[in-house]
């Protein structure tokens, strides 16, 4: 086999198993309609709720830890808790948390500073983000319990639409490489979030040459975005989300990791070029684990 059956294995090896997507989805419809029901006067296990972080912008991989509901909440509640006294961002993630306790009373829920989390038992943490609709008909506004309180503006809604749009103009390439760099962060244990690595892949690919190519350029798709990964300017602080222009921070140097993959791929490239496709598969292996076939 050449690259691109390689890569094409590699892909596959990604999905996310059809038992959690599973687990995932019945957990999420009882949150929806727990929440509902106590908040909305409502049975429905869809409404007013809507998947958002990784899973939202279908780039996650399996491994996936972490879960991220944006549950929509009614604006009586907004006139409530703007007007508490003291933190009413508090007092509405506790409403929250007291709801969602009836659903899972001996599993982990806490408020967090901005979501309420749920930890299961099998390692997988949802975390719920309260949100009011925005007057601009597509943000949300959410609490902030940090600092004494305050009211954020986020817009989930256009990140999902930017990743997908570049998604569909970059012949479905976008999303298959943020999931294969979460198989190079979890194998090298880099210190970026999710966000963060879809933000970089979505400034990469879009005047990128090879940016519609198939699986067969995708050594040299990665030699080119570890490269620019690891060109990064090291004291900066934050980038710009997709669609919603929100801060997206750094969380720790990653630019050295990403020099030392452009390197292996540099390697890997050398290897396949001489014929050697054992050497070649052992160099990837080195950037993406055992999910890369030997």
């Amino acid at each position: 086999m050449g690259i691109a059956e390689d890569m094409g294995t590699f892909y596959n090896n990604l999905k996310i198993p059809t038992d959690t997507i599973s687990s995932i989805s019945v957990r999420y419809k009882r949150i929806t309609r727990q929440l509902n029901r106590d908040l909305w006067n409502s049975e429905s296990d869809t409404l007013n709720s809507m998947y958002t972080g990784s899973y939202g912008r279908d780039t996650a991989s399996h491994g996936i830890s972490d879960l991220d509901i944006t549950f929509r909440l009614p604006v009586r509640l907004y006139d409530q808790y703007r007007v508490y006294m003291g933190n009413g961002q508090s007092a509405l993630l506790q409403a929250v948390k007291t709801s969602l306790q009836k659903m899972y009373p001996t599993s982990n829920v806490a408020g967090d500073g901005q979501v309420v989390v749920i930890t299961f038992n099998d390692g997988i943490r949802f975390e719920i983000l309260p949100v009011f609709d925005h007057k601009d008909g597509s943000s949300f506004i959410f609490p902030d319990s940090n600092n004494g309180g305050s009211w954020q503006v986020c817009n989930p809604k256009a990140e999902i639409k930017a990743i997908q749009d570049r998604h569909e103009n970059t012949n479905k390439n976008l999303k298959k490489i943020c999931r294969m760099l979460r198989i190079w962060k979890m194998h090298c244990s880099v210190t970026m979030t999710g966000m963060l690595i879809d933000t970089l892949v979505y400034q990469f690919i879009e005047n990128y040459e090879h940016r519609g190519k198939s699986f067969l350029y995708y050594d040299y798709i990665f030699r080119d975005l570890f490269d620019f990964m690891s060109k990064q300017d090291q004291t900066q602080n934050h980038w710009r989300a997709p669609g919603s222009g929100s801060y997206v921070y750094r969380t720790g140097i990653f630019e050295n990791k990403a020099r030392s993959a452009h390197l292996r791929v540099v390697e890997a490239n050398a290897f396949g070029a001489n014929g050697n496709q054992w050497s070649q598969r052992q160099k990837w292996r080195d950037v993406f684990g055992t999910d890369y076939p030997g």
